[in-house]
């Protein structure tokens, strides 16, 4: 237990809160903005709509047409990320906070991407960014989707303010 304590994993509440969220706000799209193509748009202010989208792909609906087997790789996909980040978070110590908040957010964003597609065989999305109605629209997306890319972004950030120490530095001491 003391192990657990002086880990990264004690920033899980993170995870867990924005899962929450996550998965709220996913069944209140699914509820209020149904169905599918042709349902209640909501439009929240210029060029920002919330707009119901189910994604059989990954990113940017990639592979959401190839007719099934998807599902199955992105799910191996997201328990393998979840499983090394777990791993990840066990090995660095709390006081890491920048990586280990990272680390939380991503595992959050794959648990709740994960949880869709086992449940319901395809990601709801429904935050729906535009430049204009009949033009460019980024790629609608989700809460998850959302910690995913900070959370990548706090790793990236980290690794400049907290370089790893080379091999010779490390003999050194």
């Amino acid at each position: 237990m003391d192990k657990f304590k002086q880990s990264g994993l004690v920033w899980l509440w993170i995870t867990v809160i924005l899962l929450i969220l996550d998965q709220a706000t996913k069944i209140w799209a699914d509820a209020n903005l149904a169905p599918v193509y042709g349902g209640p748009i909501i439009e929240v202010m210029p060029h920002f709509d919330l707009n119901l989208a189910y994604n059989y792909g990954a990113a940017f609906s990639f592979l959401g047409d190839a007719g099934g087997w998807q599902r199955w790789l992105f799910t191996v996909i997201a328990l393998g990320i979840s499983v090394a980040l777990l791993v990840w978070m066990y090995k660095t110590p709390k006081s890491h906070k920048l990586a280990n908040i990272g680390m939380a957010l991503i595992l959050s964003g794959a648990i709740g991407n994960l949880y869709d597609r086992l449940a319901y065989g395809y990601v709801i999305d429904f935050i729906d960014w535009y430049v204009s109605k009949d033009g460019y629209h980024w790629p609608t997306f989700n809460i998850a989707d959302s910690v995913i890319l900070i959370g990548v972004g706090l790793l990236i950030i980290d690794t400049f303010k907290n370089p790893e120490p080379k091999k010779d530095e490390q003999k050194a001491n």
